[in-house]
């Protein structure tokens, strides 16, 4: 058997330890957590704030209905199907 690069091989066992306590003396870099909402997440959420002032407007007119105080604009809902049919929401 034939053993080549007997002793040290480049390696130094001691700049090893250098190493260690030359990090030791830096201060550790501490890590933050960062969090970013995305601009899709910010319009859901706006979305979902419509929403609730629909289910109100919805209660309000429900009772309404119910209390038979509801009252429907005829043109209102004339204006509001052409709107649809012509596409200008």
């Amino acid at each position: 058997m034939k053993i080549n690069n007997f002793g040290p091989s480049g390696v130094n066992p001691y700049k090893r330890q250098l190493n260690k306590l030359e990090n030791a003396g830096k201060p550790a870099r501490t890590a933050s957590d960062k969090i970013e909402i995305s601009t899709t997440a910010k319009e859901m959420q706006q979305v979902s704030q419509l929403s609730e002032n629909r289910k109100a407007k919805v209660e309000e007119l429900k009772i309404q209905v119910e209390n038979g105080t509801y009252k429907i604009n005829p043109k209102e809902v004339a204006k509001s199907i052409a709107n649809f049919y012509t596409k200008k929401y």
